[in-house]
C-alpha cells in the first residue's frame, strides 16, 4: 500500500490520534514532527508518499512548511489540518500547494478519504 505517511503536529496527542487512525486503516506511518522546521527535516531525510501536516504550529507554520517541502519536492502530496474558523488559513495552504484539508476535530472516515484521494 502506502510508502509510509509522515504526521506533523505540535501536539503529541494530535499525532497520535491521526497516527491511530491511519495504522488502524492500513496505512504505515513512518515518522512524525512536532512543528514545520522539523518536517522539512523529516521530509528531506524519509521521503514519504504523504505528509498530514497541522496549520498552526511554533517555529514555521504549516503553510511555511508546505512551501519549503514543495520547493524540495514539488510533487509532494500534503494533506493540511486545521481547527475551525481557519478558513483563509487553509486556502492560503492549498494555494501553497496542500492537496487536502481535513479540520479538527477528526472525523476518521473524512482522514481516511483524505489520505486515498490524496494518494490516487
Amino acid at each position: 500500500m502506502a510508502k509510509g505517511i509522515l504526521v506533523v503536529d505540535d501536539a503529541s496527542f494530535m499525532r497520535m490520534m491521526i497516527k491511530d487512525i491511519l495504522t488502524k486503516n492500513g496505512f504505515e506511518v513512518i515518522g512524525e514532527a512536532e512543528n514545520g522546521l522539523n518536517a522539512v527535516e523529516k521530509y528531506k531525510e524519509l521521503n514519504p508518499e504523504l505528509v498530514i501536516m497541522d496549520i498552526t504550529m511554533p517555529e514555521m507554520d504549516g503553510i511555511q512548511a508546505v512551501k519549503e517541502i514543495k520547493s524540495i519536492d514539488p510533487n509532494a502530496k500534503i494533506i493540511m489540518c486545521s481547527a475551525m474558523g481557519q478558513q483563509a488559513m487553509v486556502i492560503e495552504a492549498i494555494q501553497a500547494g496542500a492537496k487536502d484539508f481535513i479540520v479538527k476535530p477528526f472525523q476518521h472516515e473524512r482522514v481516511i478519504e483524505a489520505v486515498k484521494k490524496a494518494l490516487n
